[in-house]
C-alpha cells in the first residue's frame, strides 16, 4: 500500500539577481514514516539536499541514533540543531552546510 508522506517546502526569498537557487527548508515529519524505512528515507533527504538548504525534521522521539548515522554518514557536512523538545515530537532542524561526496 502506497503512503504520500507530506513534504514542505520553505523557500526564502531571494531576489539578488545573481542567478543562484534560493536556498529551502523542508519540513518533514518521520512520525508518518513506516519505521522499517525511516532511516533510509531520511539519509535519502539529506544526501538530495543542496547546500545551504535544511530539513526540519519532527521525530516521534530523540532521534539519536538517527543523528549518530548521520554524522557517521555526512560528517561535518550536515548540522544539527534541536528547535523543539517539548511539543508532540521533538524538531531537529539539519542544515546541509557543503556538497557531500556520493
Amino acid at each position: 500500500m502506497a503512503q504520500q508522506i507530506p513534504l514542505t517546502e520553505k523557500t526564502d526569498q531571494h531576489e539578488c539577481g545573481c542567478g543562484c537557487t534560493p536556498v529551502s527548508d523542508y519540513e518533514l515529519d518521520a512520525r508518518i514514516i513506516p519505521h522499517a524505512i525511516r532511516h533510509g528515507a531520511i539519509l535519502g533527504a539529506l544526501s538530495s539536499l543542496e547546500p545551504g538548504s535544511a530539513v526540519l525534521l519532527i521525530a516521534p522521539h530523540d532521534p539519536k541514533p538517527l543523528l549518530a548515522q548521520v554524522s557517521e554518514l555526512f560528517g561535518e557536512a550536515i548540522e544539527t540543531s534541536y528547535v523543539d523538545r517539548d511539543g508532540d515530537g521533538v524538531g531537529v532542524r539539519l542544515l546541509k552546510t557543503r556538497a557531500t561526496q556520493g
